[in-house]
């Protein structure tokens, strides 16, 4: 038996010998299309593959139901904005974490923190610019102005850490990074709002 959003999907599995095959099946038939597969259950318990085209080696006779859930790639865009809103907080935390840490000249520990925000904003930079091109009609002057932004700011930090000057560090990031992060918070939302629209 195979479900598909909670509607039996007639596919005579009956024909299949693997899962994989019922899987490229269900995408053929286009009921995938526009869509993400947010969750796969066979037999009733959560399935991910563990290894490539691990689906192949599961035979049809060791299967008595397939169940996929999916959502619709706009919903889940909106999803993702919404969570891009708690990463500018998780951001704006870690910014204020790191030049404490560097203030209590904790320089260790402010570094291996201070890496692992980068590394949370560059993604957060890559995630929003993706949603950009693919939904966005609108040149918005704020995405523009907060990407410079934040560019030009990467570029002075990088110089900084360099020269090793921790407190200069600590004030760049809480008189410059913290208030350059709060106005992403805009961007997010006119993004979201965009998105909507466009995919009404």
């Amino acid at each position: 038996m195979i479900i598909i959003d909670g509607k039996q999907y007639d596919i005579g599995s009956n024909n299949f010998e693997n899962l994989e095959q019922v899987f490229n099946k269900v995408v053929e038939d286009g009921h995938l299309e526009d869509r993400v597969v947010t969750d796969v259950k066979v037999n009733s318990e959560s399935f991910s593959e563990i290894y490539p085209h691990q689906a192949e080696d599961i035979e049809m006779s060791e299967i008595q139901s397939v169940e996929i859930m999916t959502m619709a790639t706009n919903e889940m865009a909106v999803e993702i904005t919404l969570e891009l809103y708690k990463v500018v907080n998780i951001m704006a935390e870690g910014g204020k974490r790191v030049a404490d840490l560097f203030r209590q000249a904790d320089d260790a520990e402010a570094l291996e923190t201070y890496q692992d925000l980068i590394d949370v904003i560059r993604n957060f930079l890559n995630m929003v610019g993706v949603l950009r091109d693919e939904y966005s009609l609108k040149d918005y002057p704020e995405y523009l102005t907060s990407a410079e932004e934040m560019n030009s700011m990467f570029t002075e930090m990088g110089d900084v850490l360099e020269n090793e000057d921790w407190i200069l560090l600590a004030d760049l990031l809480e008189y410059e990074f913290l208030p350059a992060v709060e106005k992403w918070k805009k961007v997010i939302k006119s993004l979201r709002d965009d998105i909507r629209v466009t995919t009404r």
